[in-house]
């Protein structure tokens, strides 16, 4: 969870002003002086009259009354100053208030009109740095990517909708043990193959070689183990591992041959990487290497050697002891001067810094990797770096399968390309079963299921907290009566279905509204929702989770099908009436809009 300088300063609105008034009230009422922090506003639950909660048992030793009392002569103070306040009622220690029509009514036509409506574009010198994706370049990206991706994307826009200035970074995992099996089973078995030659995207084919290592090298080790070894020992001595490892070697004293294989072999990864993020909507303002980023890593270490902060043992590797935070030895460099992923993620956050001087460093990685990101901010708060306080490890679960676990090096997986046409081809089924769209041409009909499937996808992996393990399942997630993407989505078109009819008949509802009346409980819970999206925005971003915008755009959507059903707006006799619930339809579809955009997902404009 970050921390905000100025938490929820941007939604100035009614809750600022109750705040206000509740502090005069305690002055001028009981003569004290009380902080913005002891006055606690929350929405009234739902059981009891009332918009807005203030809890008044902070104030009773002030007032030196019970906790009714006390709410009584609060609430008369503040529906006495505050016009938009229409009465209020006390049940015990809450004191909950009714806003009045007027005041919903200026909220409606101050915003509904407003295109960065729930969001602040306040440009900070102070960066947030997120890193997401970090792929390895020995295969494809898979469903654990998937949510990578999606959760970092979504929460770098969210910060931004919060005010902060945001940088996108990616770290590519391009060098390394792994990087050399596949590397050496194409040396071995791969016959000169290419992406172009084999006619297929070039990480599938690195990936496929770098399952074909994992098998042969297997069928070394059962030979080894019935020679007489142990496992232990079979895994270390077994010819393709050593000669693995000897190809790493080769690849960081600056081998010509080595080099320039491994050159190739990424590139073909990387233009197999764009693909797949150009489909999925995901972007980065920097990628980092960590091929250029372990030589500075080599340096830190180093530095702690010469500092005393590591030491090094009989074969010459070096560790670092945590044992006073609690922890055990942590290998910095192996023996052979080799590097291990502490030592790039060491450099890559000194020149993070260097680069960006953020104010927050914020990981997204699984949460098995909980141990290693508590050991980078302690071993680099070591090497005297302050700034590591502010390094953030935003963790989350992994996602299963009905199966189980993806295991990547039995080619197991879950690809993150055949999971998007998987999810492509269930909304055209689902879409076509139950007729829920126009006369659309083929290409028309194409990019619908694109952005149903898409959206359901992003939508099912981001309305979880991001902590919590997730089952995922591709028909549940289409389910266009549930809590999905689908559902908000055809929400967004049925909206802007209306719109057209109301336009096609020349119904203006542009002016500003003036009801006769009062509102309607839909209506009024409507424009209630809207009211809490720029709060909701805040949330998430202070707690670095698009579950709560995600969850926030379900409820709208179904308040907004619930007011749909029961009151009509074309047919509805009353002009004001009719041009306000036009008016509010559309304000209610920009904001679907909004808050489907920070979680990456399109809307439709009709289906």
């Amino acid at each position: 969870m970050l921390t905000f300088d100025t938490p929820n300063q941007v939604v100035v609105m009614i809750e600022h002003l109750l705040k206000e008034k509740v502090i005069q009230s305690v002055k001028d009422l009981y003569g004290a002086e009380v902080s913005v922090k002891t006055v606690q506003i929350q929405k009234t639950r739902p059981e009891f009259e009332g918009d807005f909660t203030i809890v008044v048992y902070p104030f009773l030793r002030l007032s030196k009354k019970g906790p009714e009392q006390t709410a009584e002569e609060i609430g008369n103070y503040l529906a006495d100053q505050l016009k938009e306040v229409e009465s209020f009622n006390v049940i015990k220690g809450f004191l909950n208030f009714v806003m009045s029509n007027s005041y919903w009514l200026a909220f409606f036509n101050d915003n509904r009109d407003d295109g960065s409506f729930g969001k602040v574009y306040a440009a900070e010198k102070e960066a947030v740095v997120v890193e997401y994706s970090a792929p390895n370049t020995n295969k494809p990206l898979h469903l654990g990517h998937v949510r990578n991706n999606l959760l970092g994307w979504s929460v770098s826009e969210i910060l931004k909708a919060s005010g902060r200035k945001v940088v996108k970074v990616n770290l590519v995992n391009d060098r390394g043990i792994h990087i050399s099996k596949s590397m050496l089973a194409w040396q071995k078995w791969g016959g000169g193959k290419t992406p172009e030659s084999e006619s297929m995207k070039g990480d599938k084919l690195v990936g496929d070689f770098y399952v074909m290592f994992d098998k042969e090298y297997k069928c070394q080790m059962v030979e080894l183990v019935e020679s007489g070894m142990t496992k232990e020992e079979a895994a270390k001595k077994a010819t393709l591992i050593l000669e693995a490892q000897e190809m790493l070697q080769k690849w960081e004293q600056g081998d010509h041959a080595t080099r320039k294989l491994w050159e190739q072999m990424n590139d073909w990864v990387y233009d197999g990487f764009d693909v797949t993020y150009k489909r999925m909507g995901i972007d980065f303002d920097k990628i980092y290497y960590e091929s250029n980023t372990y030589l500075l890593g080599k340096k830190l270490v180093d530095e702690g050697m010469e500092k005393g902060v590591f030491f090094k043992k009989d074969d010459g590797s070096v560790w670092c002891d945590l044992s006073e935070e609690g922890l055990d030895e942590k290998l910095l460099l192996r023996a052979d001067r080799t590097s291990v992923y502490m030592t790039q993620d060491l450099g890559t956050a000194q020149l993070r810094y260097d680069d960006y001087h953020p104010s927050d460093l914020i990981y997204v990685v699984g949460n098995e990797q909980n141990y290693h990101f508590d050991v980078l901010k302690i071993i680099m708060k070591k090497l005297g770096r302050e700034w590591a306080e502010h390094i953030h490890h935003l963790n989350y679960g992994m996602v299963e399968l009905p199966h189980g676990k993806m295991k990547s090096r039995e080619g197991k997986v879950v690809d993150a390309d055949d999971l998007m046409d998987e999810m492509v081809e269930i909304a055209r089924k689902t879409t076509e079963e139950l007729g829920k769209f126009d006369d659309f041409t083929p290409e028309e009909s194409a990019k619908l299921y694109e952005m149903l499937g898409l959206g359901a996808l992003k939508y099912f992996m981001l309305k979880v907290d991001p902590m919590r393990t997730m089952l995922f399942n591709p028909k549940e997630s289409l389910d266009f009566n549930g809590n999905t993407g689908p559902f908000i989505q055809y929400t967004h078109a049925r909206i802007k279905s209306v719109l057209r009819k109301a336009e096609e008949r020349g119904v203006s509802y542009s002016d500003r509204f003036e009801l006769p009346g009062a509102l309607e409980e839909k209506e009024k819970n409507l424009l209630k929702l809207l009211h809490d999206y720029r709060q909701t925005v805040q949330m998430a971003a202070e707690n670095l989770s698009p579950a709560m915008v995600a969850n926030y755009t379900y409820e709208l959507a179904k308040e907004y099908n619930q007011f749909y059903h029961g009151h009509p707006m074309l047919k509805e006799p009353d002009e004001n009436v009719r041009n306000f619930r036009l008016g509010l339809s559309g304000f209610v579809g920009n904001t679907i809009k909004s808050a489907t955009g920070l979680l990456g997902i399109e809307v439709p404009d009709r289906m």
